[in-house]
């Protein structure tokens, strides 16, 4: 198989109308011209004894060019794979520090589908088909479309006077729009069309992606495996980089199965230099004693920034905790106060003295260390009563630090205990009461999400969430006084999203909203993504017979929206052959035939009046888009 490989290589990269101007084979061509029978190309395969060996028959002392062995020759990733990764070891590439490929310490994940663009098409829970994967070289094309931005339809306004149309949207004096957002939509799709009217001011992205456990709680599609989950998350944090300002960090929370291939992943996108910290949040306040060797108690954080020689996270203020630690048990004028060590490890001459209590006991320093300051700061530090002797005046000397002294403001530690930011219980106990029910398994308490949002942003900073599904990031954000963009394509969106935002707005007075300064009258506008083919998917999906399946199969196949690669003749079989499919089998035939394309109506397209996009519609697109 290796020959043959080399041989068709070779030989097909002989013919100039084959190569890219990158010296790549353009396999789209290769299969375009065997499919018109191309007289050229059979010529060049018949000259080749490998070549007609393998790919012609003899029928009757005559040659004949078996063009379907060939274009699946040709279709098989082992010739000519989906990812130019391969390509990427040329010499003169370089990586986007300028740096040649072959000169840089970069430590890159190098998988399958590694250039691709994944759809990842998925309205709800139980939708779990194959996904689609664009090569970024050999399918360019497609992935313009694809990425091109979308339009937005059934726009509706959320205040506390209840719900209503949008008429028009709310702009700063920098025509920046200030809705809030709730986007119904694939949140690929989505982050390249928010670019227009965001690129550059996003300052806060928070993202709770699903932890490819295939029990968490969350049914997305289960071949998101490694490979293809790396690809997906790529894809995503590449669009998503656009949008964010020069102050910008992002936070992914993550678990330990994923968090190390994600951290490769984000060096490669971020850069190495821009890892701020990872965050260790302990999630559970029990052990799980039914754990087969350790009991999962903590999730990680993983920070990036832009600089982070330049910016940093805003303080923390002191706890009445912390402040209880101080006591006044001498009644010093000065105020509160509490004792802590007069000696350090390291060891100075200077600093090694003994010491004689008010009780004239002798106190020699540690054996394995000595005294924090000279003798003479010790007498100075004596006379002004800030050594503590112990209650009987007969201890080890303590230096008395006073709370008044002390800071007010702190920065912010990397292991984020339960008791400051609540577990996952809390969370769950936070979407029951809110809907009398248990709707995710492991959504993220209020108080962790106002600890990330305090600490890299300030009131009416743009906060955005691309992988919401229990809404905790716009609420917590809503209740801060941070503009937000959350984005979900699950149907749920519109039972816990909406209903979650409303009762926020509504004033409910549950976790967060007791301790800041609440914004329930603030609003938020909610728009879908609008669909055009995503309907007869919907439909397929929904469908559970042959014979609907047949209906929908005839209608397509008419139709201009079948996809353009497809031949008509492989697939326009009898009715009796279609009748022995399974109904799982006929439901990807279909989807296989739709353009993957048109599943959503394009903005460039809006004024085809086929689409049907009323002129409001069209009125708040264009100012969306302006």
């Amino acid at each position: 198989m290796h020959s043959l490989l080399q041989s068709a290589y070779t030989l097909l990269a002989s013919d100039s109308r084959l190569v890219s101007s990158d010296g790549d084979l353009l396999k789209n061509k290769i299969q375009e011209l065997a499919h018109k029978l191309d007289e050229w190309l059979v010529w060049l395969l018949l000259w080749d004894e490998t070549m007609r060996s393998k790919f012609f028959i003899t029928i009757k002392d005559v040659l004949v060019f078996d063009q379907s062995k060939f274009v699946q020759f040709i279709s098989n990733k082992e010739f000519l794979p989906d990812s130019y990764t391969a390509y990427k070891n040329k010499i003169w590439l370089v990586n986007v520090r300028d740096e040649l490929i072959h000169e840089s310490w970069d430590v890159v994940l190098s998988r399958p589908y590694k250039d691709c663009i994944l759809a990842w098409w998925q309205d709800s829970e139980d939708a779990k088909r194959d996904e689609l994967f664009y090569n970024e070289v050999l399918w360019s094309d497609d992935i313009d479309r694809l990425l091109d931005p979308k339009v937005y339809t059934k726009f509706t306004k959320y205040d506390k006077d209840g719900s209503h149309e949008l008429n028009s949207w709310t702009r700063d004096e920098d025509g920046t729009i200030t809705d809030n957002l709730i986007i119904k939509g694939n949140n690929l799709l989505a982050l390249t069309s928010l670019q227009r009217q965001y690129a550059g001011k996003v300052k806060l992205i928070y993202i709770d992606p699903p932890y490819n456990t295939g029990n968490d709680g969350f049914k997305y599609n289960d071949r998101f495996n490694h490979s293809t989950r790396l690809t997906f998350m790529k894809n995503r944090l590449e669009q998503a980089k656009i949008l964010l300002s020069d102050e910008w960090s992002i936070w992914i929370n993550i678990d330990d199965r994923e968090s190390h291939y994600l951290k490769v992943l984000w060096d490669e996108i971020l850069w190495r230099d821009n890892f701020i910290s990872n965050i260790i949040w302990q999630k559970k306040y029990s052990p799980q004693n039914d754990a087969k060797w350790f009991s999962d108690d903590h999730d990680h954080i993983l920070v990036f920034s832009k600089n982070k020689e330049i910016w940093r996270p805003n303080l923390l203020e002191r706890s009445e905790k912390m402040n209880d630690r101080y006591k006044n048990i001498d009644n010093d004028p000065r105020g509160k106060w509490k004792p802590s060590a007069f000696s350090v490890k390291s060891y100075s001459k200077d600093y090694d003295y003994e010491i004689t209590t008010p009780v004239w006991t002798i106190v020699k320093p540690p054996k394995w260390g000595c005294r924090m300051t000279s003798k003479h700061n010790y007498e100075k530090l004596l006379l002004d009563n800030r050594i503590y002797f112990g209650i009987n005046s007969d201890s080890k000397p303590q230096l008395k630090r006073f709370l008044k002294e002390v800071k007010q403001w702190m920065v912010s530690k990397t292991i984020w205990p339960y008791t400051e930011v609540s577990h996952n219980q809390i969370g769950r106990q936070e979407l029951t009461i809110l809907f009398n029910d248990y709707v995710f398994a492991t959504p993220k308490p209020e108080k962790l999400l106002e600890k990330v949002i305090y600490l890299w942003s300030n009131p009416w900073d743009i906060v955005l969430d691309y992988h919401l599904w229990s809404w905790t990031t716009c609420a917590v954000a809503h209740k801060m006084w941070r503009q937000y963009i959350g984005v979900e394509q699950m149907d749920y969106i519109e039972d816990v999203a909406v209903a979650r935002m409303q009762k926020v707005i509504e004033g409910e007075q549950w976790w967060i909203s007791k301790s800041v300064n609440r914004a329930w009258w603030w609003s938020f506008v909610y728009m879908e993504t609008m669909k055009h083919n995503q309907h007869l998917i919907d439909q397929i999906n929904i469908s559970d017979n042959i014979t609907q399946l047949t209906q929908i199969y005839n209608s397509l196949v008419s139709s201009p929206w079948i996809n353009y690669r497809v031949q008509l003749t492989a697939v326009s079989d009898t009715a009796t052959q279609r009748a022995q499919l399974e109904v799982s089998q006929m439901k990807q035939l279909l989807i296989n035939l739709i353009d993957q394309n048109t599943l959503y109506v394009n903005y460039a397209d809006m004024r085809d009046t086929s689409y049907e996009v009323s002129e409001q519609e069209i009125k708040l697109n264009d100012e969306f888009y302006q």
